[in-house]
């Protein structure tokens, strides 16, 4: 499956094991380690996101990995979003914005009803929440197997209302 060919970007479905895809993967673990304890950290790492529930993808630009999300299929119809993540030096190319809505596409075409999500709760991580805001995410509790944690947000998107 492939997507966002009309902002440049190529979206392909993508193992974890892919060198590009280990390496986007390392900079979001590390990025995440740094700016939260390791109990709060929730990043999949390279087995969680090739696992048979995950849907992981890659979008290039140029050929050369960007960004990458995944899809965690959850009960009830639900997906879960993990590992959003940009590359530093692509960030403010639209690419963010591609792949959510590539993914969102994607669980809608999957019969999902509604999109989950734990992000961190300080201001490091203030776009990614108005990234997911402009989309219609709001807050809930936390949901399948989260507890509440003083460094996390859960968010929820209800796809029978989003436009």
């Amino acid at each position: 499956m492939s997507g966002a060919a009309k902002t440049g970007f190529d979206i392909q479905r993508a193992s974890a094991s892919d060198p590009e895809a280990a390496a986007l993967i390392r900079r979001h673990l590390d990025q995440m380690a740094a700016q939260s304890p390791e109990e709060s950290c929730h990043a999949l790492d390279g087995s969680g996101l090739d696992a048979p529930d995950v849907a992981f993808f890659l979008l290039r630009k140029d050929g050369k990995a960007i960004a990458m999300g995944a899809l965690k299929t959850l009960q009830n119809d639900g997906r879960e979003l993990k590992s959003m993540h940009t590359a530093s030096e692509a960030r403010g190319t639209g690419a963010g914005k591609a792949m959510l809505e590539f993914l969102l596409d994607h669980a809608r075409t999957e019969g999902a009803r509604a999109i989950y999500l734990e992000t961190g709760s300080t201001s490091d991580f203030d776009p990614a929440r108005k990234l997911y805001e402009g989309y219609g995410f709001v807050e809930c509790d936390p949901f399948e197997g989260y507890t509440f944690d003083p460094w996390s947000l859960f968010m929820r998107l209800d796809l029978d209302r989003a436009a």
